[in-house]
Parts: C-alpha cells; structure tokens; sequence
C-alpha cells in the first residue's frame, strides 16, 4: 500500500489578500497557477507586452475596473504588480 500524507493544514485557502491605493482595495489572485504563469511572463527584462499579459493575469476584470478608475500612470502601474506580487509571494517591497 502506498504512503499517504495528508497536507491541508498545512495549506491556505482563506480569501485572496488585497491591496490598497488611495482608500480602495484591489483584489489580487494569488492562487499557484496564477502565479506560475506570472512568474514566467515576469523576468530579468520584461516586455510591454509581458507587463500587459502579468497585470490580466493578476487582477481580475473588477480589479482592473478600479485601477483604471484611479488613472495611475505606467510607471505606478508597474508599481502596483511588482507590489502584488512581492504582496502573494512574500518578498518585502
């Protein structure tokens, strides 16, 4: 018979965390396929197009409604992924 070793505790499922920019919250999606992709679109010298594809793919259309609401530049743009990622992957910012 095969081991089995039962993980779940171990394991998050709790609500996604979130962000905040001048007082609204910003849904982020850290579940891992998410993430694994993000992190392949995201490397050493991403491209416009890579920027685009990691800010679909970590933010949800409501998300991006309020981002664009709040009319940041690209530059804080950028910001804000880094900061979502650094956000679900734990790295300080």
């Amino acid at each position: 018979m095969a081991n089995v070793l039962d993980i779940t505790d171990k394991l998050k499922f709790e609500e996604s965390p979130k962000l905040v920019v001048k007082g609204k919250e910003i849904r982020v999606k850290d579940d891992a396929p998410t993430m694994l992709r993000v992190m392949a679109l995201i490397g050493a010298d991403p491209k416009p197009t890579d920027i685009v594809a990691a800010y679909e793919e970590i933010f949800d259309e409501q998300a991006r409604k309020v981002i664009e609401e709040l009319r940041i530049n690209f530059r804080g743009l950028v910001v804000l992924i880094q900061s979502a990622i650094e956000l679900v992957v734990g790295t300080p910012s």
